[in-house]
């Protein structure tokens, strides 16, 4: 089925509930994140998009693992600070994802702003795609814009549920990684030899992929924590990362 994309979506003059991934190692400290702000760099494109389109712009985003409770070191304050100065502008970071507080601040936006809401892992109603989570958050928008590639195979409130509510599209990350998958399945003859290399550290996340691969790569290259789960299978010593 295809998806609709972001310059099929209406947004002029309305709010856009953005579902991005800004999951950073933030437990280096703050003082890292510039050198781990590509998650951030990657979200640019669609923000500018919708910024030259007269609509208010929500960016969501889980960081790290709360299990549902407010953890003070994982609040997305930090890393809305580094996207005001990759933006070039202020970026209102909220202190929830959800409430009357965070509605009222969302209806007092003006067209080109850009919100951030709290982590939404806070809540436990985004892993479980629970129905009044979902909408409590399409509540502060008239759309919803699916930007968040790394967490779009999960059964999540913003993945699943959220979308369910509001017009939506895919926003300009997804799109490339989209066609960039769709270029590999579909590699011709021609332009093989094909490689890839495959990084992460959750190798059950990325089993499906592999097998499609597998049949179309000519190499394929391991790296990140994904070795260490190959290594073990080999018989290597990999310590406490087994």
């Amino acid at each position: 089925m295809a998806k609709r994309t972001l310059a099929g979506l209406d947004v002029s003059g309305k709010t856009v509930l953005v579902r991005v991934d800004f999951n950073i190692p933030i437990e280096q400290g703050v003082e890292a994140i510039a050198s781990y702000d590509q998650r951030l760099r990657a979200t640019l494109p669609t923000i500018r998009n919708l910024q030259g389109r007269n609509c208010r712009i929500v960016l969501c985003s889980h960081l790290g693992r709360p299990g549902g409770k407010f953890v003070e070191s994982l609040r997305l304050a930090h890393v809305g600070a580094r996207l005001e100065i990759l933006l070039g502008q202020p970026v209102t970071c909220l202190p929830d994802c959800k409430g009357p507080e965070v509605e009222a601040a969302v209806a007092a936006a003006r067209p080109g702003d850009v919100l951030l809401l709290e982590n939404l892992r806070f809540h436990a109603g985004e892993e479980a795609n629970e129905p009044g989570f979902a909408q409590a958050l399409a509540k502060l928008a008239d759309c919803f814009v699916m930007d968040a590639f790394a967490v779009a195979h999960r059964t999540h409130a913003t993945t699943v549920g959220v979308p369910g509510l509001l017009p939506s599209s895919t926003g300009l990350l997804v799109e490339r990684e989209v066609q960039a998958l769709r270029v590999t399945l579909d590699v011709k003859e021609e332009n093989k030899p094909l490689a890839a290399l495959m990084g992460g550290a959750k190798v059950a996340d990325k089993i499906l992929i592999l097998e499609n691969l597998l049949d179309r790569l000519d190499h394929l290259v391991i790296g990140g924590g994904m070795a260490v789960t190959f290594l073990h299978a080999m018989g290597k010593p990999t310590g406490a990362s087994a």
